[in-house]
């Protein structure tokens, strides 16, 4: 073994520190290595093949990481599921993503069961860090498994999944190959953080987001594989990120804007008590950046801010700090494995500064939305993809994002979709017709507004509306459900059906200044 992979590290620097979780644990390489070991034998045992699947619910903990490093040496996918979840939307990716076993906390055992049960998944599947009365534990799991590592060892992957522009998720998958070493496919992956000038060796990443999210994951493991060590965090807040920062002498971590608007609004004693100074690499994505929260945080980190674009299904770009405060509002030049145009809808290729549909192409790339073969072929055109952003090149090619998918909304850097919630709220008898756009949010970017048109004979009214609300946390997530509900006599639609939607979300931004 050699190169940049955890298992490489974890053979050469045994006792070195792999994770430290939130309440302080730490586990060496050697320690996480051989658990991912004996789950790999355990489960072979239990007949998991190259090529299926293992789903987790989990927050941010080590058992987590353990999973991953089994699965992506065992040719198996890994799906993450977000934890803030229904137990129905739960159950969907369960079962679409063809689960081999499951895997959950104590924490989230309750809202694992009653997602298993509804798809009937089988009891002898179910893992729990602590045995429960419908989940064995994994320490029962690994309790007899060698922990020498697998035979045939070979590369997984994880397939997360994207919200879905029709009411569910796409698992976002790409081809495995059977001859790939994991640490072939480990440095490859792993090459991505020298973009952004991390090297390998000496370091410690703070995991600030949920593992759940591609992003967040890939980050963490990549410097893993880096051989760095890894700080897991459960609950976000800002004081206590710089905490950490100066306690673990953190060097990296992976951000969203609205976590810089927080620290921002710390007293500025709070914000001056920490030791920042190992800061190297605060990378941010997941959602726009307004330009003064962004030019504030440079001022007062350093020019250690380096955003980039991206999405599930590939990228992107990358842009420094100093590159940003020449060209304020841009995400970046396209990465060197990376090629980034702008499209008209007739295919053909935009002039600088106009605005077209992002396109991108990465080479040796292909992705496809497990079994949904309609978008996949929607989004690919010749070797190039798109995600359904607009924007456009500057004369120097850095990327300017005008607009998003046509109607997902970005709360705190979470990719929410309104059909999702439209569908739910359409079924209540009151509701006649429903839109449901993002409005603007100080805090998290956007907020979720639904307007509705009430059933014939209903009164629109607060109380109403109270009903609708808590009718739609039955059914979804809390962050996906309405923050408010306003009513009108008729949606604006065209005589075939179309909604023009931007009719009734324009009001609400057009007295903000333009932060892209």
């Amino acid at each position: 073994m050699g190169g940049n992979a955890f298992w490489s590290y974890a053979a050469e620097r045994p006792s070195r520190a792999a994770a430290i979780d939130a309440n302080g644990r730490t586990i060496t390489a050697g320690e996480l290595c051989a658990r991912a070991n004996r789950l790999v034998n355990a489960l072979r045992r239990r007949g998991i093949r190259h090529g299926d699947a293992i789903a987790v619910l989990l927050e941010n903990r080590i058992e987590f990481l353990e999973l991953y490093f089994a699965a992506t040496q065992a040719g198996w996918y890994i799906t993450p599921i977000n934890t803030h979840l229904s137990s129905r939307e739960v159950a969907y990716i369960l079962q679409d993503c063809e689960a081999k076993a499951f895997f959950c906390s104590e924490q989230t055992a309750a809202l694992a069961g009653e997602a298993a049960d509804q798809v009937g998944f089988g009891h002898s599947a179910r893992y729990a860090t602590s045995a429960t009365e419908s989940f064995a534990s994994i320490e029962s799991l690994i309790e007899n498994a060698s922990a020498e590592a697998p035979l045939e060892r070979v590369a997984g992957a994880a397939m997360t999944y994207t919200s879905g522009t029709t009411g569910h998720p796409k698992g976002v998958r790409r081809p495995l190959a059977a001859e790939v070493a994991p640490e072939v496919a480990a440095e490859r992956n792993a090459l991505f953080l020298s973009l952004f000038g991390i090297t390998p060796h000496d370091g410690v990443h703070l995991v600030s987001s949920p593992l759940y999210h591609t992003a967040v994951l890939n980050f963490c493991t990549n410097h893993m594989h880096f051989g760095h060590t890894v700080v897991l965090t459960d609950k976000w807040s800002p004081e206590a990120m710089l905490r950490q920062i100066a306690r673990y002498r953190i060097t990296s971590s992976h951000m969203v804007p609205t976590q810089f608007r927080r620290l921002l609004a710390l007293p500025s004693e709070a914000r001056n008590a920490y030791d920042i100074s190992s800061l190297k690499q605060m990378i941010h994505s997941a959602a726009p950046c307004p330009i003064d929260i962004k030019r504030k945080m440079i001022e007062w980190w350093g020019p250690v801010i380096l955003e980039y674009y991206a999405a599930s299904e590939g990228g992107g770009t990358m842009i420094t700090s100093d590159e940003w405060l020449k060209h304020p509002g841009s995400v970046g030049r396209a990465w060197p494995i990376s090629k980034i145009r702008i499209l008209r809808d007739d295919a053909t290729e935009c002039q600088p500064r106009e605005v077209g549909t992002v396109y991108m192409s990465m080479a040796g790339h292909k992705f496809e939305y497990f079994k949904d073969k309609t978008k996949t072929q929607s989004s690919w055109q010749g070797d190039e993809f798109t995600v359904g952003d607009a924007g456009y090149l500057d004369e120097d090619r850095y990327l300017y994002l005008c607009d998003r998918k046509s109607d997902m909304i970005i709360s705190g850097g979470v990719n929410i979709y309104p059909a999702e919630i439209e569908a739910v709220l359409a079924l209540h008898p009151k509701v006649g017709d429903v839109a449901v756009f993002g409005i603007p949010d100080d805090d998290w970017g956007e907020q979720i507004k639904a307007v509705i048109e009430p059933s014939e004979g209903v009164t629109a009214s607060a109380a109403l509306a109270d009903e609708l609300i808590g009718y739609c946390r039955e059914q979804i997530a809390a962050f996906k459900c309405p923050r408010s509900i306003d009513f009108c006599d008729a949606l604006p639609r065209d005589p075939n059906g179309k909604l023009y939607k931007r009719k009734l979300r324009d009001p609400y931004w057009a007295d903000r200044p333009t932060q892209i």
